[in-house]
């Protein structure tokens, strides 16, 4: 591009602030949501039916999703003059494949929905002999009615999805952060316009569970408005760039419109094929006796999982993804592995307490932040189980995500693909043993399982196609890193058990919660200190400026 980029630190200021504010208002709106409906019938079904346009609007529409990445890819080395025609030919594209999706979503619902959660069909019979009793075959009942109504209502989604993806990439390559960071908070402001209303004219009959279906139908049409809006802000800062607009364009031979399809098209497969991990699960989990309350558990605690593994992962990847594709010749290899070493080791210094604490601290943490009105604390066990399954696996999540970024940036995308095909039978099966012995919980600490080994096996075909990883040396520094996350781990435990509880409300959990959260950071800060990691003054140099700058 012929404007001047951002530094990589003035980059990642940006993106922190903008989706630091997009993940506060979606916590806010889970916590709405928790207090609305609770592990009900309504959110249960709701968690169900997001399975198909949540994965669209992840796949296509995410930030570091294949859209995103593909575009930012190739446009990055294009001047901007001409970028407008590519966009606009990519966009024409796109959409029209994806109104033909939509179409297909709302008049086969049913089926799909059969597909997703084949749990939520069994026959009355069935449930009978596996002792369901008829209050609860009817709860069963109702969500799956829920859930197909709900598909249905959300499945434009899959067209504001792609614009929304092909949106951000156009804005990232024209080194517009800002705006592609902090729009997903459109989505949670329709979500808590929505509640708010809900409440207003029911009052508190809103707890009832006769209402569940309206609840529902809310919960759907104000996640879809959610995704209009997501989409309409971005246009006028896109058409200001000069990166295209709503016009369409035909001109499919272009090479540059190839060469982002020949990334897109491998990328969004290899990403779809972690997402149908999310369907795998959710698979499983229609099967468990409550299922609703179950996928409910899973949707809140992976809310806070994703509060904080969004903000850093968007700061983390967002910038460094375009600095790996201006990397990729092999005289330039060598900063290459030390671009990558970075992103790992930023990683490390963020995922790894970040999982300590909340393995630690998990049921406090979620009495905190959900355990009010419909929200019990029956619902808060379930949900502090599950969050400790989730926090396991943060830091191997995010890493993954880098090194699949390496092979995009060096126009492979093939790799990841296989990998991820591989990985979908790994998680069903993984499923299947650990969802029988520990339900819920068991179907998270199999995705886990199925990231490590797709980590292990992308930094083992990088190490070949870069000759060479310096693997003892970044082993060592994230085994040091764990190690003083797991002392953190037990310092905040220590501090969380000889605090008395003396239940006086949430002030006293907020300073219980605080107190711990402080002992245990200080321990990790101190023995990281010592390692005298390079990647630490970054960060100790990045909080300087962006907090501590001089007025």
């Amino acid at each position: 591009m012929t404007a001047k980029s951002k530094s990589l630190v003035s980059i990642a200021g940006i993106v922190a602030v903008a989706t630091l504010l997009s993940k506060v208002l979606g916590l806010l709106r889970q916590v709405a949501i928790a207090a609305a409906f609770g592990n009900g019938t309504a959110y249960g079904a709701y968690n169900f039916a997001y399975v198909i346009p949540g994965f669209l609007l992840i796949l296509l529409g995410g930030i570091n999703g294949p859209f995103h990445s593909a575009i930012v890819s190739v446009l990055s080395k294009h001047d901007r003059q001409d970028v407008a025609p590519i966009m606009e030919t990519i966009t024409t594209l796109v959409t029209g494949i994806l109104l033909l999706v939509t179409l297909a979503i709302m008049i086969f619902a049913e089926p799909l929905m059969h597909l997703a959660a084949p749990g939520l069909f069994i026959a009355e019979s069935e449930l009978r002999a596996k002792g369901f009793d008829l209050a609860a075959i009817a709860d069963l009942r109702i969500t799956r009615d829920i859930a197909i109504q709900q598909l249905q209502i959300m499945a434009p989604m899959a067209v504001l999805a792609g614009l929304i993806g092909i949106g951000f990439g156009a804005l990232n390559a024209a080194d517009a952060y800002w705006l592609p960071s902090v729009s997903p908070l459109f989505s949670s402001l329709t979500v808590l316009v929505g509640i708010g209303g809900l409440a207003w004219t029911l009052g508190s009959k809103i707890l009832s569970p006769e209402y569940a279906v309206l609840g529902g139908a809310v919960l759907a049409w104000s996640t879809l408005a959610g995704a209009v809006l997501q989409w309409l802000v971005q246009i006028p800062t896109q058409w200001r760039s000069g990166m295209g607009g709503l016009r369409l364009r035909f001109d499919w031979q272009r090479p540059e419109v190839k060469a982002v399809i020949k990334i897109m098209a491998p990328a969004t497969f290899s990403s779809g094929m972690l997402q149908i991990n999310v369907w795998t699960d959710l698979f499983f989990a229609s099967f468990i006796p409550n299922a609703a309350a179950a996928v409910s558990a899973m949707g809140y605690a992976g809310l806070l999982i994703q509060t904080p593994l969004g903000i850093l992962s968007s700061v983390i990847l967002v910038p460094l993804f375009p600095v790996l594709s201006k990397l990729t010749d092999p005289s330039d290899w060598d900063e290459l592995k030390q671009r990558i070493r970075q992103g790992l080791i930023l990683t490390a210094l963020t995922m790894l307490p970040l999982s300590a604490l909340m393995i630690a601290l998990a049921l406090p943490i979620s009495r905190v932040v959900y355990e009010r009105y419909a929200f019990n604390n029956q619902a808060s066990q379930l949900t502090a189980a599950v969050l400790v399954a989730y926090a396991v696996g943060m830091f191997v999540y995010l890493a993954r995500d880098i090194l699949i970024r390496v092979f995009y940036a060096l126009g492979d995308g093939d790799t990841p693909f296989r990998i991820s095909v591989i990985n979908i039978f790994l998680n069903a099966l993984f499923d299947y043993l650990l969802v029988q012995r520990f339900g819920a919980p068991g179907l998270v600490l199999a995705t886990v399982g199925v990231n490590i080994t797709s980590m292990i096996a992308l930094l083992y075909f990088l190490d070949r196609r870069l000759n060479g990883l310096p693997w003892q040396e970044w082993s060592l520094l994230i085994l040091g890193l764990t190690g003083a996350s797991f002392l953190a781990g037990i310092g905040s435990w220590l501090v969380l058990v000889a605090t008395p509880s003396l239940n006086q409300g949430l002030l006293w959990q907020l300073i219980q919660l605080g107190l711990a959260s402080l002992v245990g950071l200080v321990i990790f800060s101190v023995l990281t200190w010592q390692m005298k990691l390079p990647e630490i003054k970054g960060l100790v140099s990045l909080v300087k400026q962006k907090f501590f700058r001089p007025s």
